[in-house]
């Protein structure tokens, strides 16, 4: 990394960018060539991004969620504008000219209105939108110069507000394109190509600011003054001018000074710090700029934004300064809210950067732990971070801390830089003090005429002596005897041979206790529980020292009689516990060589019988084969716990060994069930009387029936095997290869068999035992097809990745809880594993659930939907199911559909499991015989869209139909419809239609329309049954509110005379009449229908002649050629 520079003095902000706004576009699928992001506007809640479909999301800025997405088939959108004072409303204008007011009913869990629409733009391009700042009224300019405004009708206005459709009206045309609009207390501001104007839009009164005309786009934005002094002072108007100009005018238009800026800009662009790009800083660039400004922005704590394509300025007008430039390519709109901007780029990508003071910078970066960049800060505004003013914000450990996390290999050159900032660094005058007083109260001193504090130690006193007990926690045992130096080289002569390797472990052990149990770490079982023992000795061996140390200076150490008494009973009495525990371990250590020697023959042996296809195709040989490895590989790799509770039980060790084990097991047990899946069921505590007794018959098939399913029995107490997830000896490659093949082998044999009465070895057990020596993805995939017969199966994979996965740096992304930056670091990952993957999925999962759930679409194909389907709640997976689906092009739906449905019968679940969630009520679409209620077919679906393509699916007759009956038993009739039209059963669905009421069902390409005059026979007289029943219904209401829950309206009622008319234009009027006297329906037309019946029968007639006429022209030339 090159030299970082030091900027000037007079540099004390900088742009930054904390946050990738890339993932939410990609999400939104803003991110590709036939879809863009065209405008943009930002609020304290929203993020509002306009597309050139036509479509507005409003993101929620908490989170980065979307909310909504609002629609609009008049063109796509040119401009977006959030209401300041209710972020209920939002403005928008689309390519026709067209400008909707939007109320977005969040409060009232309504759906968006909208409240107030105007043409009065149609043709012409909506340039600039800006709301009123005290009630709902929008400004809006166009490029012909018309500028006009609309108001919002609400129901928080007032009763019957809602219902008051206010006119739109004209303010001014002015002379060319409006370029911006501002308004600020009763004036609003219009900034064309020639001029700036100012108008008072209450007395209806206009002004020209300025006498100079301009040619050009040049902007104009009101400034508040609301500071100390200024506070009730009316705005400023700043206006741009060519030349890098600007003109300061008063709230009457009259022009004050005018800011010359062309000069102060030439100095070197300000670098933006960002993650994208390295910061660079060339301050040989000082070119003066004569530069147009095109838009200007009140900007945070009064400062003035504007920009260019290719670069952003920010002045201080109040001091006529520049307080920096930037240099960004590309840029097309910018919106700011506070001290925030959201940038729009030429190729619709999005940034957001903040404008910050350099202090506060470095401080969020070092929360970010974004330690480079945070360093690269620092050491660029070194006159602003060594001051005593930012040890507020930065405190001098904090900056040690930082220089502590760079890399040498990649960073040598900062950590140099780093040092010679913090050299530099001022105390707070506070701190100052209290080290002072602190020195004053330890230390005798003096000062000197040069002011420089004297200090004279004092060792030896009382207070030394205090700091320096033994008991003092928060003092390491490296530090006391770095105090004295008197370690002896005679003292280190009878340490442990292993005790070099544990020095680090037993540092980290500050202020410990002179009791038992000690913690332990989650290791392997034999490595753990040889861990545990040596620590045992090491600890008394220590203490040992310790003390002998300590009495050999006793001339500086000054204790009192009775703490060494104490203490050297205690090394006494401890130390032939763990000269035993340490004895037994030693006593216990096999042959490794020759245990290795064995496992291998019997390895390669098994290896060699499977080769035989007659075996490895006969489960039954297969078993044998692996049963008779399996002993081979449980006594010489078999946890070592299983080993020490054989030795507990004859009670060679005595008491305290058996508690000791007791206690390490209980530890175990916990662990386990903290980060196991499956709920553990309590076990009921033993006394002592009952453990002396033998167990009974019944008791020991419960224990074996235990030891199957993978956890461990102890004197009645049940206690899950753990985990290993790493290898606990050395196993040479060639040899582990071998025992992964049987070893996945047999897990996957006694997985899938169905014995009564199981030999060796349970699945569970096994994996637990033995999951260093699994493939993970062969085993994933065998946990994937017997998850529902043997979920313990699934969570004990679950719980081994989770263990082996925990070392991740991505997991402590996960942990901090930020969702876009976990998803960041997982696909930085790339290629990626399905079983490491999938353990931190489950992990985001069990942080964010739903929110991230819907995010697991884009690990598709390595993450498939039945992985997901084994972690997530049904609603969350069918949230899943239904962004994965979309997230394909409409025409490839379908087909992709289709091959996720492995096997077939997941057509089914599915379709139960999306007709159960996010669904209107059984009582709003079904009747209590089980009938369709009245237009409950207009009610919507939450996974409308997924239903749709499930029962579109091809498939068999049988599958179809039940589907059919599911449908129906759940009210999805549009669904149930197709399936009849489908299925060929016809009376069925006019039956439904009938009791739905909807006459739009049978139109269409999707209706069911009748195709015989049988069928019309059929329909007419299921539509008089049912019109009673229908009537009926409507006069005693359904829920209250119908069926209008924000679903479209539904079409016009079946009735025998709609029927009638529908028949008429099929078959004739006369020909309908007959059908209706078969029918035996007497029907009286109203004169409407009538008319279309006479109409009918003249057209017919016509028909007819025109017919004949033709067919004789073509008889006349047919017999004219014949002769």
């Amino acid at each position: 990394m090159s030299v970082v520079p030091i900027l000037p003095d007079n540099y004390s902000h900088v742009l930054a960018e904390f946050d990738c706004l890339d993932p939410l576009l990609s999400a939104l699928r803003l991110d590709s060539g036939r879809l863009k992001c065209t405008c943009l506007a930002v609020s304290r809640k929203w993020l509002a991004l306009g597309t050139s479909a036509g479509g507005l999301h409003l993101i929620q800025r908490e989170g980065w969620k979307q909310r909504l997405i609002l629609t609009h088939k008049e063109g796509w959108i040119t401009q977006v504008a959030c209401c300041p004072h209710d972020e209920d409303f939002i403005a928008v204008a689309t390519s026709q000219g067209l400008v909707v007011v939007w109320e977005l009913q969040l409060e009232r869990r309504g759906p968006p209105e909208r409240v107030s629409v105007s043409w009065e733009h149609r043709g012409q391009a909506v340039t600039a939108l800006c709301w009123d700042n005290s009630t709902l009224r929008v400004f809006v300019g166009d490029a012909g110069g018309k500028v006009s405004f609309l108001r919002a009708g609400s129901s928080k206005l007032g009763k019957g507000s809602a219902f008051v459709i206010f006119p739109v009206q004209t303010v001014t045309t002015v002379d060319s394109r409006v370029v911006q609009l501002g308004y600020q207390d009763g004036r609003l501001n219009i900034s064309s190509l020639s001029r700036c104007y100012l108008c008072d839009t209450e007395r209806e009164k206009f002004w020209r600011v300025g006498n100079k005309e301009r040619d050009g786009e040049y902007g104009a934005c009101f400034f508040p003054q609301n500071r100390g002094l200024l506070v009730g002072q009316p705005p400023l108007l700043y206006c741009a001018r060519p030349g890098s100009r600007i003109w300061e005018a008063n709230f009457n238009g009259e022009v004050l000074s005018t800011h010359q800026f062309k000069q102060l800009l030439a100095c070197p662009p300000l670098p933006l710090i960002t993650y994208r790009n390295e910061a660079h800083y060339n301050p040989a660039q000082k070119t003066p700029q004569s530069i147009a400004f095109p838009k200007l922005l009140y900007l945070g704590d009064q400062n003035l934004l504007t920009w260019t394509d290719s670069a952003i300025y920010i002045f201080t007008p109040q001091n006529g300064q520049v307080l920096l430039w930037t240099e960004i390519k590309d840029l097309v709109d910018i919106a700011v809210y506070r001290n925030e901007l959201f940038c729009l780029h030429g190729s619709g990508r999005l940034s957001h950067l903040s404008l910050l003071s350099a202090e506060r910078c470095v401080e969020r970066l070092l929360r970010r732990e974004s330690w480079s960049l945070a360093a690269v800060v620092c050491c660029m505004f070194q006159h602003i971070i060594t001051t005593s003013r930012a040890r507020k914000s930065i405190p001098i450990d904090r900056l040690e801390h930082l220089r502590s996390q760079l890399s040498s290999s990649t960073h040598l050159e900062l950590i140099g830089q780093m040092e010679e900032v913090i050299t530099k660094l001022e105390p707070l005058d506070s701190a100052s003090s209290s080290r002072r007083s602190s020195i004053s109260s330890h230390e005798s001193f003096n000062v000197l005429d040069c002011g420089i504090y004297r200090v004279i130690s004092r060792r030896g006193s009382q207070s030394d002596e205090e700091t320096s007990s033994l008991i003092n926690p928060s003092m390491s045992e490296e530090e006391r005897l770095k105090e004295f130096s008197f370690v002896h080289d005679e003292d280190q002569v009878d340490h442990d041979p292993q005790s070099s390797e544990r020095l680090e472990a037993e540092r980290s052990e500050q202020g410990l206790q002179f009791h038992l149990p000690l913690s332990f770490r989650p290791k392997p079982p034999r490595m753990a529980l040889q861990a545990v023992k040596d620590s045992v000795s090491s600890f008394v061996k220590k203490t040992t020292e310790k003390i002998n140390t300590l009495q050999m200076n006793s001339e500086l150490w000054q204790r009192p009689e009775l703490r060494e008494g104490g203490q050297a009973e205690m090394s006494a009495t401890t130390a032939p516990y763990s000269e035993e525990i340490e004895n037994e371990v030693y006593d216990d250590m096999p042959n490794t060589e020759a245990d290795m020697q064995e496992l291998r023959s019997a390895t390669e042996r098994a290896i060699s019988l499977i080769q035989d296809p007659w075996v490895l195709l006969d489960p039954v040989c297969l078993g044998e084969t692996l049963l008779e490895w399996l002993p081979v590989l449980e006594r010489i790799l078999e946890p070592v716990e299983l080993g020490l509770l054989a030795v507990g039980d004859s009670q060679v060790d005595g008491p305290g060994e058996e508690r000791w084990v007791r206690d390490y097991l209980n530890t175990s047990s916990e662990q386990q069930e903290e980060s196991s899946c499956m709920p553990a069921e309590p076990t009921e505590s033993v006394t002592e009387e009952k453990k002396e007794e033998p167990p009974q018959i019944g008791e020991k098939e419960d224990l074996c029936e235990s030891a199957e399913k993978g956890v461990e029995v102890i004197n009645g107490t049940t206690f899950p095997d753990p985990v290993r997830v790493v290898t606990p000896e050395p196993i040479p490659s060639d040899l582990l290869a071998n025992l992964t093949q049987l070893a996945t082998l047999y897990t996957e044999l006694s997985c899938f068999r169905k014995q009564e009465k199981e030999q060796g070895l349970g699945c569970t057990t096994f994996l637990r035992r033995y999951f260093f020596l699994l493939d993970q993805e062969r085993v994933r995939r065998m946990c994937l097809l017997c998850y529902q017969e043997k979920p313990e199966v699934q969570s004990s994979f679950t719980e081994a990745m989770l263990d082996l996965t925990q070392s991740s740096k991505v997991v402590e992304v996960i942990q901090r809880g930020d969702l876009l930056r976990s998803l960041r670091s997982l696909r930085e990952l790339q290629p990626w594993s399905a079983p490491p993957l999938l353990a931190h999925l489950h992990r985001l999962y069990e942080k964010h659930g739903e929110a991230a759930v819907r995010s697991f679409s884009q690990f598709y194909p390595t993450i498939t939907p039945a992985d997901v389907m084994t972690m997530a709640q049904q609603s969350h997976f069918l949230a899943y199911l239904d962004n994965l689906v979309q997230s394909r092009t409409e025409e490839h739906r379908l087909s992709f559909l289709q091959s996720l449905l492995e096997p077939e019968s997941l057509r089914q679940d599915w379709l139960e499991l999306a007709l159960t969630h996010d669904a209107p009520q059984h009582s709003d679409t079904l009747t209590p015989d089980g009938q369709p209620r009245w237009h409950s077919h207009c009610f919507s679906w939450g996974y409308g869209r997924l239903l749709s393509l499930l029962i579109s699916l091809p498939a068999d007759f049988s599958s179809k139909q039940k589907m059919a009956e599911t449908c129906r038993s759940h009210g999805y009739w549009m669904g149930y419809l197709y399936l009849c039209r489908e299925l060929q059963h016809r009376t069925e669905a006019f039956s439904t239609i009938c009791q739905l009421d909807d006459i739009s069902l049978l139109e269409g390409t999707d209706g069911v329309e009748p195709q015989t005059l049988e069928e019309w026979k059929l329909l007419i007289q299921l539509c008089q049954r049912s019109s009673s029943e229908v009537d009926s219904e409507q006069v005693t209401g359904v829920n209250g509110s119908g069926w209008a829950n924000g679903s479209a309206d539904c079409g016009g009622k079946i009735s025998p005379e709609s029927l009638t008319l529908m028949l008429a234009r099929t078959a004739g009027p006369d020909r309908t009449m007959a059908v209706l006297e078969e029918c035996g329906v007497q029907l009286a037309l109203s004169p409407h229908s009538k008319l279309v019946c006479e109409l009918l029968r003249v057209a017919e007639k016509r028909q007819r002649a025109m017919i004949q006429t033709m067919l004789e022209r073509c008889d006349r030339f047919l017999w004219s050629q014949h002769a």
